[in-house]
């Protein structure tokens, strides 16, 4: 059986590295706790260019495969076992979630999409964005205010 899409990563990434990555996401949300909308806003727009841990696997995996390829019609076609691997290992990684070079950029800190997520929501909540959901005239819940504040 296949693990869940958002539980795929978290499930291979040793427990360690996975409650270490939540507690510096729980310090960066508590440091901004204090911080003004403009400060929360700031640290959303770096959260918008970190590169998660599909990203990077992608990256590295497309340069190895292109880098085998061109060795192999450069140098020795037998470069070509290269790529090979790259895709069976990315392969691997898209149905189960591990691949080698996973753990590896765990340890480096890369997050993925579900963590960074994670924190761009609470510091939404922080900054007052879901405030405007739920209509005090009405009591009735507003969707366009809603995807309002989940897009910002």
């Amino acid at each position: 059986m296949l693990p869940a899409t958002n539980q795929r990563v978290e499930s291979h990434t040793c427990e360690a590295i996975n409650r270490e990555i939540a507690e510096q996401t729980q310090s960066r949300i508590a440091h901004y706790s204090t911080k003004s909308s403009r400060e929360i806003s700031e640290r959303l727009r770096e959260l918008d260019h970190e590169w998660d841990i599909e990203r990077a696997l992608e990256c590295n995996a497309s340069a190895l495969a292109f880098s085998g390829v061109m060795l192999s019609a450069t140098v020795d076609k037998r470069w070509l076992i290269l790529p090979g691997l790259v895709t069976g290992f990315l392969f691997q990684h898209a149905l189960q979630g591990w691949c080698p070079p996973l753990p590896i950029l765990r340890r480096m800190g890369f997050r993925t999409s579900a963590e960074i997520n994670e924190e761009r929501y609470a510091l939404k909540a922080l900054r007052g964005d879901f405030e405007r959901v739920n209509s005090s005239d009405s009591g009735q819940r507003d969707p366009r205010a809603a995807m309002a504040a989940a897009a910002q």
